[in-house]
């Protein structure tokens, strides 16, 4: 075994060791349990959840990938999911705990009925189904390289992790899982970033010496025909408007998430659901300031490894990725270009890999690569069982216990068939993460994208407008899934069917806003033109948003 297997082995080991005791410790025997942890989260432990549940392979693995070689626009990903926490404080959370209940299609549910109801919960399946392929294919990547696993094996040792836990704690177990899962996630991207600034520009603070090799960066881009790493709107093909799209798509999908909006179900009050929001801003901030000076810090290790291959030969670090198949040498000699994306440059490096590979390309020492991927797979683990969470609780809960069973089913029939629900999706997403469609922040943009044009606006609408119908809702949130999933298909390789070009410039990840726009619009329209709400439904809407009125006594003059 070698080094760098040993230290893997034993920061993983250690790391699920820790996650299964909480686990077990945690197992849950009542659906209030396995839900919304009997509602009884501390606010700073929720808002650690929180940043562990959001902060997925996406951001651990892929964030700081992508803006290695977008350059300032991979930015969009740092502006759009902060953005979207902001949405999420001021506009849905407080809200929606003050309703109460376990699901967001529960609230859907009641607000409209439970025709939208059943459209809620095939869009939460839907929307969460294309983010956890992203985590088994983030996960899959850490298992191939670090432990040698075939690289189909790779993503099939990973659900098999994933499914054992989240089955077995249901949200109250999830949650203290994923507190310890921030904590080792924070850790692993923090000291590889303060001992690569410490190389780079004999400064340990990362966001300093980001600054001071900007320069450099952007002489080696351009020496290698690549457009500044400072230069705006030059790393999209959409240019301006698709990094407007793609912020704002991050921003209200983020807003719109199911498996982010029922972590705000666990808190005590709330008030506790507003500051656990605060909260996780916080924690994610230690992680999305950084981003942006790992991704350079790679990208500028990668070009100088490129610049002298041909007088020290290739870098130690190309022939393991090989292995994995997600870097590609193009010649046996030298490095004469490099890119992200197959064609004419020698050395062709997913963006996948550059936050996994750092410390090798940065020499450092085997415990910090071996830690970095016990991060990269507490960041796939955290999100990916919250995920499955969501699907299990819109098939038990608001499809086989309100609709089928009609509230009839046990408690223990209920969490039977949950459970159920999550294996047939793990199974599902093994299958899509063996042959992933984009890279893992790209896969996760989709399903921001989609949780953008089918339940912001509907959660917004039925919270802030009380004359938003059933109707309204179901035709909204059909027409902005059908037209967003619809273009991303059309974008895509998908099926074996060729990716057609983008209408006026515009990515599959910028879709969301435009299938927003659509389902306001339709879901206003429609309302406006059918019979408003019921009473008690306008009512219902009045005292979620309101506090309860005292009655005042009003003195009578005689």
């Amino acid at each position: 075994m070698s080094s760098l297997e040993f230290w893997t082995f034993f920061f993983l080991i250690l790391t699920f060791g820790i996650y299964i005791v909480i686990a077990w410790r945690s197992r849950v025997k009542e659906t209030k349990e396995f839900y919304v942890a009997s509602r009884g989260v501390p606010t700073i432990a929720n808002g650690a959840a929180v940043a562990a549940d959001w902060m997925s392979a996406a951001s651990f693995i892929g964030m700081a990938g992508m803006i290695a070689f977008l350059g300032s626009d991979g930015s969009v990903y740092l502006m759009g999911w902060t953005g979207g926490y902001v949405l999420l404080a001021l506009l849905l959370a407080p809200y929606l705990r003050k309703w109460g209940k376990f699901t967001v299609p529960e609230f859907v549910g009641e607000r409209y009925n439970d025709t939208v109801r059943l459209v809620a919960a095939i869009c939460a399946i839907i929307v969460s189904f294309t983010y956890v392929v992203g985590q088994m294919t983030g996960g899959g990547v850490v298992f191939s390289r670090f432990l040698g696993l075939d690289p189909q094996w790779a993503v099939v040792a990973c659900a098999a992790v994933i499914f054992f836990y989240a089955v077995l704690g249901g949200m109250k177990g999830i949650t203290y899982t994923q507190v310890a899962q921030y904590v080792v996630l924070i850790i692993a991207y923090l000291i590889p970033a303060v001992a690569i600034s410490q190389y780079l520009g004999n400064f340990p603070i990362p966001q300093i010496t980001y600054g001071q090799i900007l320069e450099e960066l952007n002489m080696l881009r351009t020496d290698f025909g690549l457009h500044e790493f400072t230069d705006a709107f030059a790393g999209r093909e959409g240019g301006q408007l698709d990094v407007f799209l793609v912020t704002l798509s991050l921003m209200l999908g983020t807003a719109g998430l199911p498996h982010v909006i029922i972590r705000f179900y666990t808190t005590k009050t709330v008030r506790g659901a507003r500051f656990s929001a605060f909260w996780a801003l916080f924690f994610i901030s230690l992680l999305y300031l950084t981003a942006p000076a790992m991704g350079a810090f790679t990208k500028l290790n990668l070009l100088r490894d490129a610049q002298g291959s041909d007088e020290d030969g290739l870098p130690g670090w190309i022939t393991p990725w090989q292995e994995t198949g997600l870097v590609e040498l193009n010649t046996t000699g030298d490095i004469n270009s490099v890119s992200n994306v197959s064609g004419t440059a020698d050395l062709v490096v997913s963006n996948d890999i550059l936050v996994l590979a750092s410390p090798e390309i940065g020499g450092l020492p085997t415990p910090i690569v071996g830690l970095m991927a016990a991060g990269g797979m507490a960041a796939a683990l955290s999100t990916a069982a919250g995920l499955l969470l969501v699907i299990s609780s819109a098939t038990s809960h608001d499809i086989y216990y309100r609709m089928i069973s009609k509230e009839r089913a046990s408690e223990s029939r209920q969490m039977l068939v949950g459970r159920l629900a999550m294996a047939v999706a793990v199974v599902i997403a093994i299958i899509a993460g063996l042959n992933p469609p984009a890279f893992v922040a790209q896969v996760v943009a989709f399903a921001f994208g989609l949780a953008a044009a089918t339940f912001f606006p509907i959660l917004i609408l039925g919270i802030f407008w009380k004359n938003a119908n059933a109707i309204g809702a179901a035709a909204g949130m059909l027409t902005g899934l059908v037209f967003s999933g619809g273009y991303m298909v059309y974008t895509l390789e998908l099926f074996g069917t060729p990716a057609n070009e983008p209408i006026l410039g515009i990515s599959p990840e910028g879709i969301g806003p435009v299938g927003a726009l659509l389902n306001f619009l339709i879901t206003i329209v429609v309302s406006k033109l059918t019979r408003p709400p019921s009473q008690e439904v306008q009512e219902m809407v009045e005292s979620i948003r309101y506090p309860a009125q005292q009655q005042q006594k009003v003195p009578v003059n005689r």
